[in-house]
């Protein structure tokens, strides 16, 4: 067996997507030597919520992103409307901390611009590295990773920190013994596709009593389709089908008849991709020598669509923590407290907003919770758009 290569790095982070990616960039035009590492080979695509709120946007602009990212192909959305049994609302997305426009990128897209930023900003890139476990000291402190690449020859990081970024079943968390720290159990069933046909004018949503569906238009004159219904809805429906399409389709019939009409003149572009019985919890943020960030930390049903804006959030919060940390002679521990505590407090009220949602409660009370949500990513961008932008004065040079 080949000798494993030895690297050692600061920061060593696991997982280069939304989070991952951002925490490595941030970390690194902060100053930092931080590698980070992917199983897959970008640009590749992955289950998403897909659509990034204003807050997530905001966070895209700070950073210097936000043009690339349109300059993709991911059209400036413009316009929301919402329909309900009563009617119908359309709105202008205003300009509000400091952007007018909301978006909804492909992930192959989205990611590769923000892995790529954090290869420009001067982190280490190693996609194709599989991570087969963490390395410990003999006082149990996390000391680096190990794992394989694409070749199958074994990889060992050394680091000050491991941050796990590695998603929903994270290995990291797995591995460093990272409990539950708040569970509030599995709700819903999400069903989501590309079509290509008819305009899509802008991001709207569908809402009746016992599903929400709705329209996200991205790259390539396409749009995501997709549909939020209760668990139990979602597996009668496939029972019923026989499979997964066709459960899709007589969803949208039944619960979206307006937006099924459209849809029969456009081509489904892509297969039927469904996830069911998602969890609503956060995990123990940290312990001797790791972190968790994104989706290894926080995990809430994706029916408010605020995954991707969380992460890039609590991605800043971490860099700055890491900073602080890794120049702090009393350590990591005070400053990844601080973080877990900032991470908490801001998620907050949208979780517990998620979380009603997701019990798919009578049509007055969704849309009333729509504007709470609506009303706290909007509190929530203005606090981005007012904070420092970690290495903005090494943004500025480049």
């Amino acid at each position: 067996m080949a000798a494993p290569r030895t690297h050692e790095h600061e920061i060593a982070v696991v997982g280069a997507r939304a989070a991952g990616a951002a925490t490595a960039m941030l970390a690194a035009r902060l100053g930092h030597d931080v590698v980070v590492v992917d199983r897959a080979l970008f640009p590749s695509d992955t289950l998403s919520t897909h659509s990034i709120s204003r807050s997530g946007v905001v966070q895209l602009h700070r950073w210097g992103l936000l043009d690339e990212v349109v300059a993709s192909g991911a059209p400036a959305i413009r316009e929301v409307a919402f329909h309900t049994p009563e009617g119908s609302l359309q709105r202008t997305v205003k300009e509000s901390a400091g952007v007018d426009f909301l978006v909804a990128p492909r992930r192959h897209m989205l990611d590769t611009i923000v892995a790529e930023a954090a290869e420009a900003s001067g982190a280490t890139l190693r996609l194709g590295v599989t991570v087969t476990g963490l390395r410990c000291d003999a006082a149990g402190r996390v000391i680096g990773v190990s794992g394989r690449d694409l070749d199958g020859v074994p990889v060992e990081i050394d680091a000050a920190v491991v941050v796990g970024a590695d998603g929903l079943r994270s290995g990291v968390a797995r591995a460093a013994g990272a409990g539950v720290a708040e569970s509030r159990g599995p709700t819903g069933t999400t069903f989501y596709a590309y079509y290509h046909g008819p305009t899509w004018p802008g991001i709207e949503f569908f809402v009746s009593d016992g599903a929400l569906a709705g329209i996200f238009p991205t790259h390539g004159g396409e749009a995501c389709i997709w549909m939020c219904v209760p668990a139990a809805t979602g597996r009668a429906a496939r029972r019923r089908a026989g499979s997964v399409p066709d459960a899709f389709d007589r969803l949208l019939a039944q619960h979206a008849p307006a937006l099924a009409e459209r849809l029969s003149t456009a081509r489904r572009t892509s297969p039927v991709r469904t996830a069911t019985r998602l969890p609503n919890q956060v995990r123990e943020a940290w312990g001797p020598g790791w972190v968790l960030v994104g989706d290894a930390l926080y995990f809430r049903d994706p029916i408010t669509g605020h995954g991707i804006s969380d992460a890039y959030r609590d991605a800043e919060l971490l860099a700055w923590a890491l900073d602080e940390g890794l120049r702090d002679r009393r350590g990591l521990g005070p400053a990844l407290d601080r973080y877990r505590r900032q991470a908490d407090e801001a998620r907050r009220e949208i979780f517990d907003i998620t979380c009603e949602l997701g019990q798919f409660p009578p049509p007055g009370r969704f849309v009333n919770l729509q504007r709470q949500l609506s009303m706290a990513i909007e509190t929530e961008a203005a606090a981005l758009a007012s904070r420092p932008v970690p290495g903005h004065d090494r943004l500025a040079v480049a």
